[in-house]
């Protein structure tokens, strides 16, 4: 640790090694790792969310770490020529790799938060007011890029770039008004918010630049999740995409949950001798995601049932737990939830059968 004065200005700051440097780039930069030593942390975060900038960037910091070194260590003569830099132009010149990377960054973020929103009705609601919050992670995107290093600038001339376009892109959905709400954000700030960072930073608290990281982080992934929790779907072993949703609500009611140990000793057992492509197909089968066993499981019968005992079960519970039978509001309320999941199971089976009857028939055609 070293205090220095420069321009003015009294700083306490930690010596940044190059060696370390470019370790922390060869084994975690596509992470933004050597960003986060040198105290880059908008740009380290923006490394690991993009994997090094789609890789393009962390080669490209190959060249320009001695240049991030000098700054981060407070380089007299570095801030010498950024001083006449500054004088020379009054705000920073326009950097085509700066304004790409803008574009880039502001285009992933709004498809992740466009993605994150569930397509179809959820809990019994639509979600898709929830779109326009897909204009604030384009302007997030672009304010971020413009952030980094020395040039600065407000979130507000991105934001209202985003959102000036933003009834164009919500009555005529698409990639060229997604495209045209990301360059308004873009051009906004490079016209109208851009500056030189003239207030030279010093010692940053470790303990809030982790929180505030872990704290983007975590909402990153989340969106995510998000993501592939309403809107991702998995293949069956007949081909068919089941939503990541219903897998996962049949999956806590499937025999591999409720025998979890059993099934893992099984799944070692025949990936040693079929392989992990077939154990693959084995846990899809076995995580439900149909819920035909749960289905085999409420009407109390065996997976090998065909559709006559189906029918013939259905029949029988069906009168069996009728709401009309009830003779008080507690068990009619019971009879009715019970009722439901039998018809439920119901239909599924017949139309789960009914589907492979006639891929039979399409294959022996």
């Amino acid at each position: 640790m070293r205090v220095i004065n420069l321009l003015g200005w009294t700083l306490e700051i930690l010596r940044r090694f190059k060696s370390l440097t470019y370790l922390l780039w060869f084994f975690g930069g596509v992470f933004g790792l050597h960003h986060f030593y040198l105290g880059r942390d908008i740009q380290g975060f923006l490394w690991w969310c993009t994997l090094g900038g789609y890789v393009g960037g962390w080669l490209r910091d190959l060249f320009f770490i001695p240049e991030y070194i000098r700054a981060a260590n407070h380089d007299a003569d570095y801030f010498k020529r950024l001083s006449e830099k500054m004088r020379c132009y009054r705000t920073p010149p326009f950097s085509t790799w700066r304004f790409c990377g803008t574009i880039f960054v502001s285009y992933l973020w709004g498809s992740v938060v466009h993605s994150a929103i569930p397509k179809e009705d959820f809990a019994g609601r639509s979600w898709t007011g929830m779109y326009i919050f897909v204009p604030l992670g384009c302007a997030l995107g672009v304010w971020c890029v413009g952030n980094i290093g020395h040039e600065e600038g407000a979130f507000k001339w991105p934001l209202l770039g985003a959102y000036a376009m933003y009834p164009f892109y919500k009555y005529y959905p698409g990639e060229v008004s997604f495209t045209g709400m990301i360059m308004a954000s873009a051009y906004a700030f490079e016209w109208k918010s851009k500056q030189w960072r003239r207030n030279i930073k010093g010692r940053k608290n470790i303990l809030r630049r982790t929180t505030i990281l872990m704290m983007c982080g975590c909402l990153y992934v989340a969106l995510w999740g998000c993501n592939l929790y309403f809107n991702g779907t998995i293949t069956d072993a007949e081909g068919d995409e089941i939503p990541i949703s219903e897998v996962v609500h049949h999956f806590f009611t499937s025999r591999w949950w409720t025998q979890l140990g059993q099934s893992l000793q099984e799944t070692i057992n025949f990936a040693r001798e079929h392989g992990w492509r077939e154990v693959w197909k084995m846990a899809v089968e076995m995580l439900d995601p149909h819920g035909e066993q749960n289905a085999y499981s409420v009407l109390g019968l065996d997976l090998e049932a065909n559709q006559t005992m189906i029918n013939s079960k259905c029949r029988q519970l069906s009168k069996e737990w009728h709401p009309d039978k009830a003779k008080d509001a507690d068990t009619k309320k019971e009879a009715q939830e019970r009722f439901y999941e039998i018809q439920q199971a119901c239909e599924l089976l017949s139309a789960s059968k009914a589907k492979r009857r006639k891929k039979n028939k399409r294959s022996q055609g």
